[in-house]
C-alpha cells in the first residue's frame, strides 16, 4: 500500500460517523416540541398541521382585582408546504370571576396569521421562523375583549436541538391599529425541554410583557399580559413576567398531551398570580 494511500476503512468510518451526525440532528428535531404555556403567543418554530384544543385556569393577584378566569379555545394550524404554516391563534370563551367585579362571560378575539420557516438546518437541529398574526376585535366587552381597531403581532420563534435537549424562545411585538384604545407590547418567551421519554418530556418556561405605550382606557399600572389588553393608561414601561415548569407527553405518534404550572416573579405582578395550562396537540 502506498503511503500516501488513504485506508478504505478510514473512508468508511468517517462517512459513517458523518451520517451518524446527520441521523442524530435529525432525531433532535423529531423530537421537538411546541411551547405549552402562553399559547397565544408562544407560537412554535416548528411547521406542523394540527389542531390543539386548550384549557386555562388563571389566578388574578390579589393585589389587582383577586378572582378568577377560566379560558377554552382551540387552535388551528395548515402546514400549506414544508416552510409555510396558516395559524390561528386566538379565540374561545371566557369565563372571568375577579373579586372585586362582577362574574362574566364572553367570546374572545380571533386572531389568525401565517408563519414561515426562513431557516431549517436539519443537519444542525435549528429552524428559525419569522410570523405575523391579526387580531380581529369580535369579541364581548364583558370580558375586556372588542376594544380597538384590530392588532397586529410580529414575531420570530427558534428552536435548537441538542440530542434530547431543546431550547424553544420567541420574540415579538404588539402593535394596534389604534394606540388611544390598545397599548403595544413587547413580549419574549423561552422553553427548554429534555425528550427523556415519548411518556415524559419534561420541561421550563419564561414569558415576558412589556406595556411599550400608554393608550386611554383605566389607570391601571399594568396590562392583561397576553389575553386582555386594557389599553391601560398608565402601564407604559411596566414588565409582567411568569416562570412555569410542566411536561409533555407523546401518547401516539400525532398526539401529545401537554401541562404547564407558571407563577407570576414580577415584583408587581399585574393580573398574572398563577396559571395552569393544558392542552393536546393532534398533528394530521
Amino acid at each position: 500500500m502506498k503511503t500516501n494511500q488513504i485506508p478504505k476503512s478510514f473512508v468508511l468510518a468517517t462517512l459513517a460517523a458523518a451520517a451518524g451526525s446527520a441521523l442524530a440532528a435529525e432525531d433532535s428535531l423529531s423530537t421537538a416540541i411546541s411551547p405549552v404555556s402562553n399559547p397565544i403567543y408562544f407560537e412554535s418554530a416548528l411547521i406542523q398541521s394540527e389542531v390543539r384544543p386548550i384549557y386555562m385556569h388563571h389566578k388574578i393577584d390579589n393585589d389587582f382585582v383577586g378572582g378568577n378566569a377560566n379560558v377554552y379555545a382551540v387552535q388551528l394550524r395548515w402546514a400549506v408546504t414544508e416552510r409555510l404554516a396558516i395559524i390561528a391563534t386566538k379565540d374561545g370563551y371566557i369565563d372571568l370571576n375577579p373579586d372585586a367585579l362582577p362574574h362574566q362571560t364572553g367570546w374572545a378575539d380571533v386572531a389568525a396569521g401565517v408563519k414561515y420557516a426562513l431557516v431549517k438546518d436539519e443537519e444542525h437541529a435549528f429552524i428559525l421562523t419569522p410570523g405575523l398574526t391579526f387580531e380581529i376585535p369580535l369579541g364581548q366587552e364583558d370580558v375586556f375583549q372588542g376594544n380597538g381597531d384590530g392588532m397586529w403581532n410580529v414575531f420570530a420563534s427558534a428552536v435548537k436541538g441538542f440530542g434530547n435537549f431543546h431550547v424553544t424562545g420567541n420574540v415579538g411585538f404588539n402593535v394596534p391599529n389604534d394606540l388611544n384604545d390598545e397599548t403595544a407590547n413587547f413580549h419574549a418567551s423561552l422553553q427548554f425541554d429534555y425528550y427523556l421519554s415519548r411518556w415524559f418530556i419534561p420541561l421550563v418556561s419564561f414569558n415576558s410583557f412589556t406595556t411599550l405605550s400608554d393608550a386611554n382606557g383605566p389607570a391601571f399600572t399594568t396590562e392583561g399580559f397576553d389575553l386582555i389588553n386594557f389599553g391601560s393608561s398608565a402601564a407604559k414601561g411596566n414588565t409582567q413576567a411568569a416562570v412555569g415548569i410542566g411536561f409533555r407527553s407523546r401518547l401516539l405518534a400525532s398526539l401529545d398531551l401537554g401541562f404547564t404550572y407558571e407563577l407570576g416573579i414580577t415584583e408587581e405582578p399585574g393580573i398574572f398570580d398563577a396559571r395552569y395550562t393544558v392542552d393536546a396537540i393532534w398533528r394530521f
